[in-house]
């Protein structure tokens, strides 16, 4: 009975894991890019791919979810995710150790995790998967035929499953986990911000210089105590290891991050949170796009009243004022390159890629 149970929640938690990346494919690859970058495995070359990778691990939990829910080829099921949580487990441990990428990706945007909550995560999936395999494997009942009904489910898993990532692809995902979701008011999701705000603390590291010690205080500590500071103090700053660490959390959304600039570098956030209607063409990567792309994008909008193109480059539009906005909140919003937003004071209407906006 344990056993079973056992093997019902790893597959489930493997199912919404694999759900949850599939209908936003594009967005897990965003995060396989920063795994990929020079910051991090320094691969820039394996960019390009990040796309069909991250379409091929999410179908690929779903499906052997699946299959450990229903039994089918129990030995092959666990082996591959034993082998996935094991990559999992590296990736989760390296961000958590160098602190490199702050959030994996793991449930995408439906569930933040820490990299350490992430990591102990994976342990603890694979201790059970671990688990499941000696059960199995003691118990003899390692292979088990599909079935005439077990068979026919899982081709339709792997259909479903294509479906969902080739739609999230093309247009925007089926179910949508952002905090840039339609219906959200971008100028109310600001006030919470503004009234509940994370606070944030200096920490240093300081070094004792005649015994070697190490101490960590913080700036108000420090500033406090003069033996750690005044003339003569054998106490000295670690200034490659200064921290600015949470000590409040308030209100967190990634609207936070959404802020406007016109090509001289003046913020119009509030001007385009404030009209009546607001049509703006985003670009995350505008070097990618083809001039006839940008001029298709632009003639979708011509004959709107209120009307910006967003991207990294103060330079990428020719017929529509540019504006700027860094390229990372950007990806948050949109999935397309280039994307329409539209907005009637600050609410959020409709999201939509370029080439399919009326």
């Amino acid at each position: 009975m344990m056993k079973a149970i056992l093997r019902y929640i790893i597959a489930l938690i493997f199912i919404a894991s694999g759900f949850v990346k599939a209908v936003d494919t594009v967005g897990f690859s965003f995060k396989l890019e920063e795994y990929f970058s020079p910051s991090v495995f320094n691969m820039p070359f394996m960019e390009k791919f990040a796309l069909v990778i991250a379409a091929f691990v999410s179908g690929l939990e779903i499906v052997l979810g699946v299959m450990l829910l229903m039994k089918i080829q129990l030995r092959k099921t666990l082996a591959l995710l034993i082998a996935l949580c094991v990559f999992f487990a590296f990736l989760t441990f390296y961000s958590a150790y160098f602190n490199v990428v702050t959030d994996c990706g793991c449930f995408g945007d439906a569930l933040k995790m820490t990299p350490w909550q992430s990591f102990w995560k994976d342990v603890l999936l694979l201790a059970g998967l671990i688990g499941l395999w000696l059960a199995y494997k003691n118990s003899g009942k390692f292979e088990k035929p599909a079935g005439r009904i077990k068979s026919p489910i899982l081709w339709m898993t792997v259909f479903l499953t294509t479906f969902i990532i080739c739609w999230g692809i093309k247009n925007e995902p089926l179910v949508d986990f952002r905090d840039y979701k339609i219906g959200t008011d971008i100028r109310l999701e600001k006030q919470k911000i503004e009234q509940n705000p994370s606070e944030y603390k200096t920490f240093y590291i300081l070094k004792n210089k005649s015994t070697g010690e190490e101490r960590k205080v913080s700036s108000d500590d420090f500033v406090s105590d003069k033996k750690l500071w005044e003339q003569g103090t054998p106490w000295e700053i670690q200034k490659d290891k200064t921290t600015s660490e949470i000590v409040k959390k308030g209100y967190e959304s990634e609207i936070s991050k959404f802020r406007i600039d016109d090509e001289k570098g003046n913020d119009i956030t509030s001007q385009i949170l404030n009209a009546q209607e607001a049509v703006l063409v985003f670009s995350y990567k505008p070097q990618a796009l083809t001039n006839e792309e940008i001029q298709n994008a632009e003639n979708a909008v011509s004959g709107k009243p209120f009307v910006y193109g967003v991207s990294t480059n103060p330079n990428t539009f020719t017929r529509i004022p540019n504006a700027t906005m860094d390229g990372t909140a950007i990806k948050t919003i949109a999935r397309s390159n280039p994307f329409i937003l539209v907005l009637n004071k600050g609410k959020i209407v409709e999201k939509i890629p370029a080439q399919d906006f009326k």
